[in-house]
């Protein structure tokens, strides 16, 4: 019976998800040749699924792949070819997160070949205790190179924010386009109207300048380190670098889990403040409340800024009297549940809501909005 290419296709994919337990082999009749090299690398990383939960290997059969037929370099040279750049870092971070693949964990040339990203950074740095020296120093480097990408994606977000607003009055001679004045390049651009191709000539685009303000607020950034909350430690330990060198702001930042730890010394080195953190542990959300409360001495020009899942370990009262007390004291509070690129929360919802009652407001937030929402409250 023929097979339709739609069926075809459809078959290709069950066979490269199911791998070696599908019910027949690889056919070089149906399938391309690249086909044998997806189900290689896919097979090098996902058979150990099978082999971790003690599942033999099915014997025969021609489309079985041996695992030892490639090295953790081969395979990430390969992987990186075979997949988008998205499927191929999700796999990487599973290769070191999920399967702890060792030839990746021994190697510092191997680890230094592997593309910076958050959620590689976040699988390193649980495993970092159980690391040698050298594999250390890789580590180091690649949430170095972490931390510069994210830096320089996010810097210009927060400079513009916070540092000044736009002067609609002087021109300026940096051409930055959220410094770009339509409205006023329109009216100065009018005589250029060609009237034959009915479009508007612009010759001298025109620029606002930026005034700058002297702003003496502080911004307290309490952490939850838990492991569910990694991707927001490092955002979080990015933007606390990001604002620690901008004037007339004043960082804090506290991380904790049942205990509180005070960073703020290490806040304009955001690659130390992640190669400190300790990850995993309970949660005493009420006794860094409280701490961070007495960090506070100018409440109407604070904000205070507690990033975490809100699962509470202790009794909730402590928590909720603190915040209650800090929004009469007129701190501005703002509970994240999730700060990253993402911005998807997990977390307990119930506590966010009482927690809101007292006075916080509750969100997730990408950094570029946290930034929006910091400039709106330092107006």
């Amino acid at each position: 019976m023929s097979v339709s290419e739609s069926n075809i296709e459809s078959l290709r994919r069950w066979r490269l998800l199911l791998g070696r337990y599908a019910a027949q082999p690889l056919s070089r009749a149906k399938f391309q040749a690249s086909d044998w090299k997806l189900d290689q690398a896919l097979e090098y990383l996902y058979g150990r699924e099978y082999d971790g939960r003690g599942l033999s290997r099915p014997g025969g059969g021609a489309g079985s792949l041996d695992p030892s037929q490639l090295r953790a370099i081969d395979w990430l040279n390969q992987s990186r070819k075979l997949f988008p750049k998205d499927v191929f870092e999700r796999m990487q971070t599973q290769a070191i997160e999920r399967y702890q693949l060792n030839d990746l964990l021994n190697d510092p040339s191997v680890l230094r070949s592997l593309d910076a990203t958050p959620g590689l950074a976040r699988a390193l740095l649980g495993l970092r205790g159980r690391l040698s020296g050298q594999m250390r120093d890789a580590v180091r480097e690649i949430i170095q190179k972490t931390v510069d990408d994210i830096t320089q994606r996010l810097k210009s977000d927060f400079v513009n924010a916070l540092v000044g607003r736009r002067n609609r009055q002087r021109r300026s001679e940096v051409k930055n386009a959220q410094n770009f004045d339509a409205r006023a390049t329109i009216e100065a651009n009018l005589k250029n109207y060609d009237a034959d191709r009915g479009r508007l000539v612009i010759r001298h685009p025109l620029f606002n300048t930026r005034v700058k303000r002297n702003l003496p607020w502080d911004v307290v950034l309490c952490v939850d380190q838990s492991g569910s909350m990694m991707n927001s430690v490092i955002y979080s330990a990015v933007i606390a670098g990001i604002m620690a060198a901008l004037p007339a702001v004043r960082v804090k930042l506290v991380v904790f889990d049942t205990s509180v730890v005070d960073l703020t010394h290490l806040a304009h080195d955001p690659v130390e403040v992640l190669l400190t953190v300790q990850l995993g542990g309970g949660t005493d959300i009420g006794r860094a409340v409280r701490y961070c409360e007495s960090l506070i001495t100018n409440p109407q020009r604070t904000v205070f800024a507690l990033i975490s899942d809100f699962e509470e370990g202790a009794m909730p009262g402590p928590l909720l009297a603190a915040v209650q007390r800090m929004a009469q004291a007129r701190v501005k509070l703002l509970g994240l549940a999730a700060l990253d690129e993402s911005a998807n929360p997990v977390f307990d919802r119930q506590m966010a809501q009482r927690l809101a009652n007292q006075g916080m407001h509750v969100a997730a937030l990408t950094p570029t909005h946290f930034a929006q929402w910091l400039a709106e409250v330092m107006n």
